[in-house]
């Protein structure tokens, strides 16, 4: 065979398998970055799922509602005597 023929079907062949081995690559990284989305996807949902238990207010264990806190916030007003 010609050397210039046996040249370019040597670079031809180096050429398609350069871009089989990036493309293989390219599927990897997809492949894993997929992976990583839908196991955070997973972490948040068990996050999700995690309910805080109420804390007392009080050293007694009593609770109070949101309106009661704004209400003893506020002073009474004064009367004059």
């Amino acid at each position: 065979m010609h050397p210039e023929i046996l040249r370019e079907l040597t670079a031809q062949r180096s050429r398609d398998l350069r871009e089989r081995a990036h493309q293989a690559q390219l599927a990897r990284t997809v492949s894993r970055d997929r992976r990583a989305i839908r196991r955070a996807a997973r972490h948040l949902d068990e996050a999700d799922a995690f309910v805080v238990p109420a804390i007392p207010d009080y050293a007694d264990g009593s609770f109070r509602t949101a309106e009661e806190q704004i209400d003893s916030r506020v002073p009474a007003a004064r009367h004059a005597a």
